[in-house]
């Protein structure tokens, strides 16, 4: 999987890395825990692959975690969502998809909500609008929060791996013994343990019931109807509190969809029905100011910068400056593949 790693800064200060990959409309996937950008294919590989075919994904290591700053004073609901419009912003995203999968789900819907105007379509994914903490737990049900708490302070750092797999088998029980070897390694990789706690206790008091019915865009919740990590009956009350969401039940055990089982194929199914798809990087172009519509015109058809001045009747500097935005918002690196992408478009057909 080829990607684009970069780095931004919410508004605290802290300093965020996300990764763009893939083409097609923009589609943002809200952060949620165990990722590391840099080893995130050894388990989400096949998903990410399969999302980067259909959209240009943009997805981030929330605060604490993987490439972004380790060390953080806030880790809160409140922060999630704030970095969610910080890396927004930062990969230059106007109105776009938002995917949220598991905890990911409830700051999705908190993003959809308070930003309505930018947000055209949400896929919810083994989400929850409250988090295990905030539901009428049993005596029972509490021990067991609490426990898992214990083991992530015990058994998240270091290279045995017992403690940790009672989390694996919460999310993959159906996996292979290289795959829960794989996650068991991303949980050791993406946090510390006192960070990993952190998280497990902040999300656990998630609270979206009052959020979730303002949100106004067309809405995908899909569940597995045997998930061991969430619930289905979550994902049931969080479509109930989304007007008009759709709801998909999945038939799995799996928390995190695996490889060729029959409901990832029924969850990429669902999302090719709900997104309308457009051509491969018609959604970036979208992005380009007239000028910088004109400057890539002209980059299309083989002209170099001075040309291009000469043409449009500014500095070299300028068009330089342009050349760096446009490079930016197509999400490439280098001017031949601008030209790529241009070309592919329909521009430069002057030239040739």
């Amino acid at each position: 999987m080829q990607q684009q790693i970069r780095f931004c800064t919410s508004s605290d200060g802290v300093r965020l890395a996300y990764a763009v990959s893939g083409t097609g409309p923009p589609l943002l996937r809200a952060p949620h825990w165990i990722t590391h950008l840099e080893h995130d294919a050894a388990v989400w590989g096949h998903l990410l692959e399969a999302l980067g075919r259909r959209f240009t994904l943009v997805r981030f290591d929330q605060r604490g975690c993987g490439l972004s700053d380790r060390t953080v004073t806030e880790i809160s609901f409140e922060a999630w969502v704030r970095d969610v419009e910080a890396v927004a912003d930062a990969a230059h995203l106007e109105r776009f998809a938002v995917l949220g999968v598991s905890q990911g789900a409830a700051i999705a819907i908190a993003y959809a909500a308070r930003h309505p105007e930018r947000v055209s379509h949400l896929v919810l994914y083994g989400g929850y609008a409250q988090g295990s903490a905030n539901r009428n737990l049993t005596v029972r049900e509490r021990e067991k929060f609490d426990t898992l708490g214990k083991l992530i302070e015990l058994g998240w750092s270091g290279w045995d791996t017992s403690l940790r797999q009672v989390f694996t088998m919460q999310f993959i029980p159906g996996a292979s013994i290289e795959q829960v070897r794989a996650f068991n390694e991303l949980m050791r990789l993406s946090a510390p343990a006192e960070t990993a706690l952190r998280i497990y206790r902040a999300f656990g008091a998630i609270d979206v019931r009052e959020e979730a019915p303002r949100v106004r865009c067309p809405t995908l919740v899909m569940h597995t109807t045997r998930d061991l990590r969430v619930p289905f009956e979550e994902g049931r009350v969080l479509a109930g509190l989304i007007a008009g969401a759709r709801f998909v039940p999945l038939e799995s055990e799996n928390h995190l969809l695996l490889e060729n089982e029959p409901a990832l194929h029924g969850f990429l199914d669902a999302i090719d029905e709900f997104i309308p798809r457009v051509k491969a990087g018609a959604a970036t172009f979208e992005a380009l100011t007239a000028r910088e519509q004109a400057v890539l015109e002209h980059v299309a058809q083989g002209l170099d910068n001075a040309q291009i001045a000469a043409r449009l009747a500014l500095s070299e500097k300028t068009v330089r400056n342009y050349l760096v935005a446009i490079l930016d918002k197509l999400q490439v690196e280098t001017r031949a593949q601008a030209i790529v992408r241009a070309r592919e478009a329909g521009l430069g057909k002057d030239a040739r």
